[in-house]
């Protein structure tokens, strides 16, 4: 872990005004907004990209899933890294990657060349959903950080709204067609390594003998894919039990076991085991599961519910799905507030995790005849939820930690959140391909249309190409099912209200540190007080 900030930059961050601040963060919520853009604005689109390469639901899936699995595996090295080397350079360096990945995106010529380059793109993305939340956990005390975590839940929710408005203009625009989706973020990226570059301001902690786990990284991603892969096919190219499943799914057990081994052993582990065991990090992590799952898996196909389902334009499906943005962009910025007011953070994970689960199981009874205010209520929890207790899960496990830790603790929780995110796209993505596929080849067949009728090699989501009764039939599968994804969702959501519930009270922490022996005497004033200890720690491991 880095070492001890020193008591002269300590108090140099606490002693920043409001708009110091405010300057310094710039860059870093235009990075934020570039990352969350990437995501968002390929959100309404991609129905038009799958239709117009040609592809399958499965990679549909997959273009979605590429860039979670490889940002999941690279979030904790990033986090790593950031414990050790400079975190402006860090953050400066997944920009570029994350660039270079939009363009190859855009000039992507089928569906395989485009989830390659998501794939790419993803690196830079676990690189900025790490080092942002890193990089103000330096900056900021922990008192003011529910405020300022509050401002970053405003740029997501800006990013989150305006982004599937902006990605159905671009496709519904004809001089300038979905490739642009990926390449409008390359001018903003620039802005943002302008503005980090005149703004940002990190001490840098060097150490002698750095040791990075790239060999428990790689376990880690080579388990989590080969179990994503099996997710994926299982059923429609092979059978449940059949050499390839007990192939993937022993090799999935293997690699993991193997991960958790070197892990245990490693030197500077991706994830450290020793804070993954803390009973407050571990629920965070369990709810973070939970609710990535939840709400990436079920989200992530709202667009496609709209087009393919509802038969509405990208730019109308971008507009429909403002329920959802307004949700996270209210509750993100008020429970902010309220947190730093109280400096109490559990109450607002339960209640989000509870409004979440509220919100799919609203959700999970629509069809494609749904009244449409009805969906936006249902969106609207669901936005309220992911607002009040996906940010605040980081921000309760930093105060937990040790805040040599923070690092370390506070990627290891991005990284299951997006590992759990993977997972919920990856086999919700897989139970609609398989209740789409059947209900139309029932129905074809209900209809009198042979399966090999249906437009031979043309792909389902291409619905100019196919017959008018046939794209109503398939409009009809997909409208039906998406509401059978949503209750899934709602049930993997309980858990995340189990490990709320569960968790320990936290309060918000006063300061970036204290010197060791004032730490002492804090925790011995609480130990006789009975109140909580002063910033939530362990302090026996120090």
């Amino acid at each position: 872990m880095s070492a001890p900030t020193p008591p002269a930059a300590t108090a140099a961050s606490e002693t920043k005004t409001h708009r110091q601040l405010l300057e310094a963060l710039s860059g870093l919520l235009l990075v934020l907004f570039v990352a969350m853009l990437s995501s968002t604005v390929v959100s309404t689109a991609l129905p038009k990209i799958i239709g117009a390469l040609n592809g399958s639901q499965t990679q549909y899936t997959w273009v979605v899933t590429a860039t979670l699995l490889t940002a999941t595996a690279t979030t904790p090295i990033w986090g790593k890294l950031a414990d050790l080397f400079n975190k402006k350079a860090l953050i400066q360096i997944s920009i570029v990657i994350f660039v270079i990945g939009s363009a190859v995106a855009g000039a992507a010529q089928n569906a395989g060349e485009l989830i390659a380059a998501r794939a790419f793109q993803g690196i830079g993305v676990g690189g900025l959903q790490a080092l942002v939340q890193v990089a103000i956990a330096a900056m900021i005390p922990p008192r003011e950080r529910g405020r300022y975590n509050g401002y970053l839940g405003g740029v997501m929710a800006l990013a989150t709204v305006g982004g599937p408005l902006l990605g159905g203009l671009i496709v519904d625009t004809s001089w300038l067609g979905w490739r642009w989706c990926f390449y409008i973020g390359v001018p903003v990226a620039v802005v943002a390594l302008v503005l980090l570059q005149m703004t940002l301001h990190l001490p840098t902690n060097r150490r002698d003998n750095v040791k990075i786990d790239y060999l428990g990284a790689t376990l880690i991603a080579a388990g989590v894919s080969l179990l994503l892969i099996w997710i994926s096919f299982v059923d429609d190219t092979f059978a449940w039990l059949s050499w390839q499943t007990y192939a993937m799914v022993g090799g999935t057990i293997v690699l993991l076991a193997l991960a958790v081994l070197v892990e245990s052993r490693a030197a500077e582990p991706i994830i450290p085991l020793p804070i993954v065991r803390q009973r407050n990090t571990a629920l965070a992590i369990l709810a973070s599961l939970a609710v990535g799952m939840a709400m990436f898996g079920g989200a992530v196909f709202l667009g496609q519910y709209f087009q393919i389902g509802r038969g509405y334009s990208p730019t109308e499906a971008g507009l429909l799905t403002i329920p959802l943005m307004a949700g996270v962009l209210v509750t993100s910025i008020v429970s902010g507030r309220l947190i730093t007011k109280t400096g109490r953070i559990k109450p607002y994970i339960i209640a989000g995790s509870i409004v979440l689960v509220a919100g799919f199981a609203v959700l999970s009874t629509i069809d494609h005849q749904t009244a449409l205010w009805f969906v936006g209520i249902g969106m609207f929890l669901v936005g309220a939820g992911v607002g009040m207790s996906m940010q605040n899960l980081v921000l309760a496990v930093q105060n937990t930690v040790a805040l040599r830790d923070i690092g370390a603790a506070s990627s290891t929780v991005a990284f299951f959140r997006s590992l759990g995110g993977t997972i919920g796209v990856s086999v919700l993505g897989a139970v609609l391909a398989r209740r789409v596929t059947d209900q139309i080849t029932h129905d074809l067949a209900a209809a009198g249309v042979p399966a090999s009728g249906s437009g031979g090699g043309t792909s389902a989501l291409n619905l100019t190409a196919l017959p008018e009764p046939i794209v109503h039939i398939i409009r009809a599968a997909y409208g039906d099912a998406t509401g059978h994804i949503f209750l899934i969702s709602a049930f993997i959501g309980i858990i995340g209200i189990v490990a709320a519930v569960a968790m320990r009270p936290v309060m918000l922490r006063d300061s970036l540190d204290l010197p060791g022996e004032m730490k002492a005497a804090a925790v011995g004033a609480d130990a006789v007080d009975g109140a909580p200890a002063i910033d939530q720690v362990d302090t026996t491991r120090r």
